[in-house]
């Protein structure tokens, strides 16, 4: 039997994007008849054995953090990791290194690997770049932003084969001067057998936050700027011109979570925001039963034209109506009129009328919703997408083995 052993940045029991696309692959893995193990980084922060299950899966840790001067601290990591991973694979044997961005996590892997004589696997969820301009720990052409960029090409030259989230993202690296005919492509998708029925909306949880009749418009997630929530704010007094009882929800937190209470307050709509703050996982979907209308209005910029979210295919799975912004990661996902709809970036105008005209375009809600959902089961399900992995495996063991 195949063994596949994950390198990550992070992972469960932690609760992110991240974790949860790694949960996705790994069970779909599992269910492919692999088996799989994760090893995690010095970045994981989440106190706990050197060896943890979470919800079925095995992951292993490396403890410590590293020091010195920038630069040398990120080796020190890498090859912290490295060790690691050549520790583990002396006692479990994979047959295959597979390895998530960052690229710290890619460099361990690769040096692991070779050392290892194993296959390499080099997975891109999104260029840590340009992901640290967005969330504001980053600036464009930085000497940081340039070396990351140079220790991500450095392993993807090295790589056995490659797969990213995105065509934008896969479009980059053959731009750079990459070989594209080992750059795959595996989406973000979701476990269709997570998604059931939509729990019906519960009257006394409304009541409890301040929403009434409506409609709403809701956002879950995380609260970085390039979300472009601020827009979402501003366009609610416009929407409202046009649905007086329109609401807001925002269910989440992050590093713009002052800043959008702080703008919310001096909204002449500051009566019809309301912000829940972070929730229990297993409670989102009472507040999804709220929303009317799933609205992802991220900014314009490299991260969002080349990255796409998970959020939205989270969203059609579970039968919602989705509203975001003309950008690259969205296209990807949205086919505008016919599984969700698509509207300007960065314009709060604009925003404010889509959402008043799909607002008035409810008989069309039905069918909507169920494109979206048949568009997820065919293009977006990890019992299908894991055929992606199996394939790349099985090339280059196969190649191993002649």
């Amino acid at each position: 039997m195949t063994r596949v052993l994950h390198i990550l940045d992070h992972s469960l029991p932690l609760h992110s994007g991240y974790t949860f696309r790694t949960r996705a692959i790994m069970k779909a893995q599992v269910a492919a008849g692999l088996e799989v193990r994760g090893v995690t980084g010095q970045r994981h922060f989440a106190v706990g054995p050197a060896m943890e299950e979470a919800e079925g899966l095995t992951f292993h840790r490396t403890f410590g953090s590293a020091s010195g001067p920038p630069g040398f601290r990120e080796w020190r990591e890498i090859e912290a990791l490295r060790e690691a991973i050549e520790t583990l694979a002396s006692e479990w044997e994979p047959n295959v290194i597979h390895a998530h961005s960052p690229a710290l996590c890619g460099m361990a892997g690769l040096r692991a690997a070779r050392r290892l004589d194993l296959p390499f696997v080099y997975e891109i969820r999104a260029f840590w770049e340009d992901a640290a301009v967005g969330n504001g720990t980053g600036r464009e052409g930085s000497i940081k932003y340039r070396l990351t960029r140079w220790l991500e090409d450095r392993v993807v030259r090295g790589a056995d084969a490659v797969f990213t989230i995105a065509k934008g993202l896969r479009d980059d690296l053959v731009e750079r001067g990459h070989d594209s005919a080992k750059i795959g492509l595996s989406p973000n998708g979701v476990d269709l057998t997570l998604f059931g029925e939509p729990v019906p909306r519960d009257g006394a949880l409304a009541a409890e936050i301040g929403i009434v009749s409506g409609p709403v418009i809701g956002f879950v997630g995380s609260f970085y700027d390039y979300e472009g929530l601020d827009d979402l704010i501003a366009a609610l007094p416009l929407l409202r011109e046009h649905h007086p009882h329109a609401q807001l929800l925002l269910v989440g937190g992050g590093p713009m979570d002052a800043a959008l209470r702080e703008q919310a307050a001096e909204s002449p709509a500051a009566d019809a925001i309301v912000f829940t703050g972070r929730v229990p996982h297993g409670e989102v979907e009472r507040y999804y039963a709220l929303i009317d209308i799933l609205a992802y209005p991220r900014k314009q910029s490299r991260l969002t034209e080349l990255v796409t979210p998970l959020k939205p295919l989270e969203a059609m799975a579970q039968g919602r109506i989705v509203a975001a912004s003309d950008v690259g990661g969205h296209r990807e996902l949205i086919a505008d009129g016919e599984t969700g709809m698509l509207f300007p970036p960065d314009d709060p105008g604009a925003l404010a009328r889509a959402l008043a005209n799909l607002v008035e375009a409810k008989a069309a809600w039905p069918a909507m919703r169920e494109n979206a959902r048949s568009h997820v089961a065919q293009n977006h399900d990890w019992a299908r997408n894991v055929d992606r992995y199996l394939g790349v495996y099985q090339k280059l063991l196969g190649a191993r083995a002649k």
